[in-house]
């Protein structure tokens, strides 16, 4: 997982992920695309752009294209890692839907601790993984945030269960 060493803002955070994303697709950024993006006045583009550069983050002179810096690119590159990772948590492990999940995961990546985000990707794996969790399990749960209960007794679930020998339960 990457490891994000610059004291950033949320709004920053923001900002980096934008003109990685514009970048992504363009080559380079240039202050309005990052505006209309945003949803934000070209003054505030401007003033984050001075505070990015500042950071050696970007590359920026007015009225020329805006690059990435090395350092950028991963700063950038771990605000999307974690961006990605809660969007998954949301919708693999608590059944959020899409849009909501994109929402949540906007608001919660600027303030989850890398440790944190780390441990939700592992529980996702180790869901996946293990005979007693699995895609049955995560659809089992997402049928009860819909319905309010399960699907069946536990009894009937766990004896269902394909389970190898020496994970049988107790």
């Amino acid at each position: 997982m990457p490891s994000h060493t610059i004291d950033l803002s949320a709004s920053l955070e923001d900002y980096i992920e934008a003109i990685y994303h514009i970048i992504t697709k363009k080559q380079v950024a240039r202050s309005k695309d990052i505006a209309t993006r945003l949803g934000v006045s070209r003054a505030s583009v401007t003033e984050a752009l001075r505070t990015l550069s500042k950071k050696g983050l970007i590359n920026y002179a007015p009225y020329e294209p805006i690059t990435l810096t090395t350092n950028g690119s991963k700063t950038a590159e771990d605000v999307i890692f974690r961006h990605e990772a809660l969007k998954r948590f949301f919708i693999e492990v608590l059944a959020i839907d899409t849009k909501t999940a994109e929402e949540g995961a906007c608001k919660v990546e600027h303030a989850a601790p890398p440790e944190v985000i780390a441990r939700m990707i592992s529980f996702i794996d180790f869901l996946q993984a293990c005979p007693r969790g699995g895609n049955d399990f995560l659809q089992g749960f997402a049928e009860y945030c819909k319905r309010g209960k399960t699907r069946s007794n536990c009894d009937e679930c766990v004896s269902s269960c394909n389970l190898r020998p020496d994970t049988q339960p107790r």
